[in-house]
């Protein structure tokens, strides 16, 4: 920018090494290419200016010539054509020929020229019997006939477009029958259904034309203005005329089309439905297939609601070959790709939900149709899957979603933000009632008769038809089960169905030969790569269960249905394999990022990942309800339902650490991992807790003095004031005599388990009217506990609190409670066969009535239950307004499933409800979760089973000169092992404080068991000694007794004696 003091030029040199010559060439190379491009636009703009100015030139001229036409016309024939006669309409008259011409829907006049043509037309054909075909052609139509369709079907069409133009104006006339005949809209569309009889030569050219010229996107815009009308529909149940042509134009489906010819429109569906069918001398049809976006099923049945305004259509639709034709065409639309919807008409009424409802809503009649065939059902099932996975999930009535909330993972909240909020209301009930238990029991039904899978599992294999079916149906119900409400449907397909022994024996064969074949590639869109057996369990899982909790002890275990014990062990060992597969081999996202993804795209929520997060959920859940029934009575070895990959001490080290595989699996199927394994990870989560709590102990320990006689009273009043973290913390107690006087002994943690032993005894005891006993000496809470104690359920929080503290510091107690009342500790609900233990009379009088072979009404019962607490009787109802609703056939599982729900969950729950809270104050919910009622009540009582005295041998110490050899050693183990169970007991009780031992075996007793010689010398003085224990050190001091009778005297003596602790 500055002078830089050289005034000499610089040369320029092209650091390319280019002359600049060989620029020069470059540039006018380019130049030329422009030049080139210019002149060739320029030749385009005036090429297309000339088309422009001829084609408006052209159409100004036919536009002139209309013009001259209809002024020709208008002399010739009348303005309003009343110089029209019968011959007008011949091939030979100018009179339809000249109409045609210059008709434009738009014109006033022309509209006007057209009603009153379609009018005399009506007139003609009724003058000329009906005969259409002698008066257009007369005598000779052979030699007439192309003049004669294409004039007829110009008119057709002409009529429609009249109709389609002028629609807003004819609103309140688009859904009137041919009872109105005076009115233009009737007038035209009835002169369509005239021209389009299926009797006539030409009814294929003539529809044919019609759809090439999108005749149903016409008809779609005539049927949604019609909707607006203010009119009452409800009074108008004739055939309307709208309705004739739909049904006309819609059967050309390749076959007979449906005849309204000859039919009264005020008919009944019974009268209109039988005029359907072949009849002499008429051919199938012969049209031509349109573009699928033009047709019927992509513009007509995704109207909302179609089915309210046209209810002739549906039955003309369901009883003839309409439906399996455009379910046809819509599933091969499927399996190309192609997107052939239109655009939907508001954010209310997506155009695949109205599809969906007016095809589900026809889907039942149509599969019991005499008709109805294998390929239709497998149509049906796909194209319904497909759209239903677009669906957002759909909230029942009673807005619980999906009815069954163990389905998918955390739904409730998936469906809480995935449900798209603009669906219309009308048209989600729509979707759900039409999903019944009727239609999946005609679907199922129809692909079951099908195939030979209900005669058991294919020697050779499942054929393509099989395979088939089992994928269209799992498609279905899968997409069913993820997007709509389970309360109506899971017990039709459980028990009117032949769904699971149809699955099971496919799953069975696939299982024995190592091979699931690939199911369709019509759900390919499902599945994707995911293995052939995720959708087969993702639909067996969730019935079976639903079925094994309506089943009794009897159908399960001696009768073997639905499934032999036999096929219950494959069963078993299907499950535990996929389960493992998806917890631990095959990579899978996070619940949390399956749940991520399905809020991000609700349209995807049936991806793979989605798809195996269900499945291991269900299968879970079926393999634990197994569980449950084989603890009821043993069919199976428990290890059985062990992974044999999850016993080793890296597995177990790994799932104490959370976001580990190992975690996940012990928090979705604990099953999988050997109890014992279990026990070790629990016993660490406790060690861990106490240790969190250990620092603050030394400074926060709490001192309680308890009367021996009074402990329950005494433990509440000072224990219930206790934090949940003092009651973590160190408790040590004081017992008090009868006599008012301190026991002897410093509580090191003995006395504080004998403490938890007495005071578990004493507040258990169903003397004190807290807990009662099934015939089984079983203990449930007492429902009628508040008429004995005022502060009951406090009473409960205490001893949920009191029996956590003793899981808390593992200290076992003798405590045996029914299964049903354990099942509230992990906030589970019971089921129709808990009842067994409850109240068995109860149970054998519902089982009678599950299998009354007469009519149950004859017996008198009502929707009520009596409760009898201490002489107080009280009627509930178990229904609103339950006492005026009889039991019948038709509600008799509903009422057995009531009486069971009411005795086993609703009795308790307020009692059961303030138990787990205080059980809950020491003992998370994820640590009881691993094991089941039954495993609870090993970790409560420890094993039924006497001591393993030999246990207790090998894991003693000695002290004081005593050795495994020593002669006093030796007598006091034959002694022992000599004594009766509860002498045991007795002794174990004596020495550690709990006449329980570990649960693992003695090897994990805190510290070890320790014999130590109580006396210096073997005087006689010293050998009239008692034994005497130090519970908190699980110490025995044992004088050198010289007899095996004189040790068994003092060690019975001791144990016995249930002096507290004054003898030490």
């Amino acid at each position: 920018m500055f002078f830089s003091g050289d005034s000499s030029a610089r040369k320029r040199v092209d650091l390319g090494g280019r002359s600049s010559k060989e620029r020069d060439r470059q540039k006018i190379l380019e130049q030329a290419r422009l030049e080139r491009k210019r002149r060739l636009n320029s030749r385009q703009q005036n090429s297309a200016a000339l088309k422009i100015q001829k084609c408006f030139r052209g159409r100004k001229d036919v536009e002139a010539e209309r013009s001259k036409m209809r002024e020709q016309f208008c002399l010739t024939f009348g303005k309003h054509c009343q110089k029209v006669d019968r011959n007008c309409f011949n091939s030979d008259s100018g009179f339809l020929q000249q109409l045609l011409f210059f008709f434009k829907a738009h014109n006033s006049g022309d509209f006007e020229a057209l009603v009153q043509t379609c009018r005399l037309l009506h007139r003609f054909v009724q003058a000329n019997a009906g005969d259409v075909v002698d008066l257009f052609a007369g005598m000779d139509y052979k030699s007439k006939r192309a003049i004669v369709e294409n004039r007829v079907k110009r008119l057709a069409f002409a009529c429609l477009q009249a109709v389609h133009h002028n629609r807003n104006q004819l609103k309140d006339q688009l859904l009137l029958s041919s009872e109105c005949p005076s009115v233009p809209a009737v007038i035209l569309l009835e002169a369509v259904v005239v021209l389009t009889d299926p009797k006539l030569p030409w009814v294929c050219k003539v529809v044919g034309y019609l759809l090439q010229r999108n005749t149903f996107g016409l008809l779609r815009d005539i049927v949604i203005t019609a909707k607006q009308s203010t009119m009452d529909r409800a009074a108008n149940k004739e055939l309307s005329s709208l309705g004739h042509v739909l049904i006309l134009i819609a059967s050309h489906v390749g076959q007979q089309p449906y005849s309204c010819s000859n039919i009264d429109p005020r008919s009944s569906f019974s009268v209109i439905t039988s005029h359907v069918g072949q009849q002499p001398g008429q051919q199938p049809c012969t049209c031509t297939n349109i573009d699928p976006r033009w047709s019927f099923s992509s513009q007509v049945l995704t109207i909302p609601f179609l089915w309210q305004l046209f209810p002739h259509l549906k039955e003309v639709f369901t009883i003839t070959g309409m439906s399996k034709h455009y379910i046809h065409q819509m599933a091969l639309c499927l399996h190309s790709h192609a997107n052939v919807l239109p655009d939907d008409l508001s954010r209310e009424f997506p155009g695949y939900a109205c599809l969906l409802g007016n095809i589900l809503e026809t889907a039942m009649a149509a599969l019991s149709q005499p008709n109805s065939s294998f390929d239709m059902a497998i149509d049906f099932a796909v194209v319904s899957a497909f759209m239903l996975e677009a669906l957002p999930p759909i909230k029942s009535s009673n807005g619980e979603s999906k009815g069954n909330s163990s389905l998918g993972v955390d739904e409730m909240a998936i469906d809480e933000e995935c449900v798209e909020e603009g669906m219309n209301r009308d048209l989600k009930q729509q979707i759900i009632n039409a999903i019944d238990p009727g239609l999946l029991q005609q679907l199922v039904n129809v692909l079951s008769r099908g195939t030979s899978l209900l005669s058991g599992s294919p020697k050779d294999g499942p054929q393509n038809k099989e395979v088939e079916a089992v994928g269209a149906i799992c498609a279905f119900l899968h997409v069913t089960f993820s997007t709509l409400p389970l309360e109506r449907i899971m017990t039709v397909l459980a028990y009117r169905t032949e769904l699971v022994p149809m699955l099971w024996n496919f799953m069975k064969w696939c299982h024995e030969n190592q091979q699931w074949p690939s199911l369709s590639s019509l759900t390919a869109h499902l599945l994707g790569d995911g293995p052939g057996w995720l959708l087969p369990l993702a639909v067996f899982c969730p019935v079976y269960k639903h079925m094994l909790m309506i089943v009794d002890n009897e159908e399960f275990y001696e009768q073997e249905k639905p499934l032999s014990l036999k096929d219950i062990r494959v069963l078993i060992v299907i499950l535990k394999q996929a389960l493992w597969q998806l917890l631990w081999v095959i990579p899978m996202k996070s619940p949390n990022a399956v749940k991520s993804s399905i809020i991000l795209s609700v349209h995807r929520r049936n991806s793979v990942d989605f798809i195996q997060q269900r499945v291991s959920s269900v299968t879970s859940e079926l393999l634990a309800q197994l569980q449950d029934w084989n603890n009821r009575q043993q069919f199976t070895s428990a290890s059985d339902f062990h992974a044999q990959e999850a016993v080793d001490e890296v597995f177990i080290s790994q799932a104490l650490i959370e976001s580990t595989r190992a975690y996940d699996i012990l928090k979705q199927a604990p099953f999988l991992v050997p109890f014992t394994s279990r026990v070790k990870i629990f016993t660490s989560q406790l060690t861990a807790a106490r240790q969190r709590n250990g620092p603050q102990a030394v400074f926060t320990r709490h001192r309680f003095r308890i009367r021996r006689d009074r402990i329950f009273e005494d433990a509440f009043n000072q224990l219930s004031a206790l934090s949940e973290e003092d009651l973590r913390g160190m408790i040590r107690v004081t017992f008090v005599n009868e006599l008012g006087v301190e026991e002897a002994g410093i509580d090191g943690g003995g006395i504080f388990k004998d403490f938890m032993e007495n005071i578990t005894r004493a507040a258990f005891d169903v003397q004190y009217g807290l807990f009662k006993e099934t015939v089984d000496h079983l203990l449930y809470p007492n429902p009628g506990s508040g008429l004995i104690h005022e502060q009951h359920l406090q009473f409960f929080h205490f001893l949920g609190s009191i029996l956590g503290k003793a899981m808390f510091e593992g200290i076992l107690v003798d405590i045996p409670f029914a299964t049903f009342f354990l099942s509230k500790l992990k906030q589970k609900y019971n089921y129709l066969n808990d009842l067994t233990s409850l109240d068995p009379e109860l149970y054998r009088h519902l089982i009678f009535l599950k299998h009354y072979g007469g009519d149950i009404s004859e017996l008198e019962l009502y929707f009520v239950i009596v409760n009898n607490e201490y002489g107080e009787q009280t009627e509930e109802e178990l229904l609103p307004g339950g006492k005026d609703i009889r039991v019948t056939n038709e509600n008799v599982i509903t009422f057995i499933h009531l009486i069971a729900n009411h005795r086993l969950n609703f009795q308790i729950r307020q009692q059961s409800s303030y138990f787990l809270r205080g059980f809950q104050q020491l003992i998370q919910k994820n640590w009881i979760e691993m094991f089941s009622e039954h495993e609870i009540q090993l970790l409560i009582s420890g094993s039924l089973e006497g001591l393993d005295i030999e246990d207790l041998r090998h894991h003693t110490n000695y002290a004081g000169g005593y050795h495994n050899e020593h002669y006093v050693i030796q007598m006091f183990w034959d002694v022992l092992k000599n004594f009766s169970t509860d002498n045991q007991k007795k002794f174990l009780k004596f020495v550690t404080g709990c006449s329980r031992g570990p649960l693992l075996g003695f090897k994990f007793l805190e510290p070890l068991l320790c014999i130590q010689r109580a006396a210096g010398d073997a005087s006689d003085e010293a050998l009239d000694r008692l034994p005497t224990s130090a519970t908190c050190m699980n110490l025995l001091k044992l004088p050198p007794y010289r007899s095996k009778e004189q040790l068994e005297m003092k060690l019975m003596y001791a144990i016995n004696a249930e002096a507290g602790f004054d003898l030490s």
